[in-house]
């Protein structure tokens, strides 16, 4: 009886931080290998806040390389993604490179950070859509307890990219990421760069297990980099067999 009680206790506290119960996320496991273990019942959170932070504005591509790589499996083939910032960076051809077709997102550019917030409010209360993007420098806690309820209700998808140097972090989010880049590795014998490969650190998480990896993008997939593999024979190796 009494473990009974903690376990539901457990499960009402996941839904009123914004996480939905197991149940309603049956079969909605992204593949996102040992990404998705450092969440509360193993799933990646859906319909939930994700921040994105960067002490430095360089931070700013690894990150969006990053959700890039997220979008590529939460989009559908005929979902639509919202992007909304003041000054628009990305060129969204590059897309492409993460199997994210960018005539499946639409771009939203306005004047100033306060506009940026209520547009991206009025989004996420739209259950059409599927992912909601913004960059801002800042997010308070009653700003974001405003997208936290538009998010609750509609299911959607927010992305939050802080840009700039971090500030103070005060907003509620259900997870807080910090993406950094790192070398990447070439094939033996051949010119150029490899793909790109990113520190992808977890700094926070509702009920979770904050950890870092280090991922790759493989061309179609992320592949996380074990510690253990590091050494530029071993890599390789491990590259070829699970490329196929």
């Amino acid at each position: 009886m009494k473990q009974e009680l903690i376990s539901r206790l457990k499960k009402d506290i996941l839904l009123w931080q914004g996480y939905k119960s197991q149940d309603d996320n049956v079969n909605k496991k992204l593949g996102l290998g040992k990404i998705e273990t450092a969440f509360p019942n193993g799933i990646f959170p859906k319909g939930a806040i994700h921040e994105f932070i960067g002490i430095k504005s360089e931070h700013s591509a690894p990150s969006i390389g990053f959700i890039a790589s997220l979008l590529s499996v939460l989009l559908n083939e005929d979902d639509v993604c919202l992007w909304i910032g003041t000054i628009r960076k990305l060129f969204p051809v590059s897309l492409r490179m993460f199997n994210v077709n960018p005539e499946q997102i639409i771009f939203i550019d306005v004047t100033s950070e306060k506009e940026a917030l209520w547009v991206t409010e009025e989004a996420l209360k739209c259950e059409g859509v599927n992912t909601v993007i913004t960059e801002v420098n800042n997010l308070n806690l009653i700003e974001s307890r405003r997208l936290q309820l538009a998010v609750e209700k509609s299911g959607v998808n927010c992305f939050v990219l802080r840009k700039g140097h971090m500030k103070t972090l005060t907003s509620l989010v259900s997870a807080r990421w910090k993406i950094s880049s790192i070398p990447s590795k070439t094939s033996e014998g051949l010119p150029g760069i490899g793909f790109p490969r990113w520190n992808v650190e977890l700094v926070k998480v509702r009920n979770g297990n904050p950890t870092s990896w280090i991922f790759e993008w493989s061309g179609d997939k992320l592949i996380e980099i074990p510690s253990s593999l590091q050494k530029k024979d071993e890599w390789f190796n491990l590259h070829k067999k699970q490329l196929g």
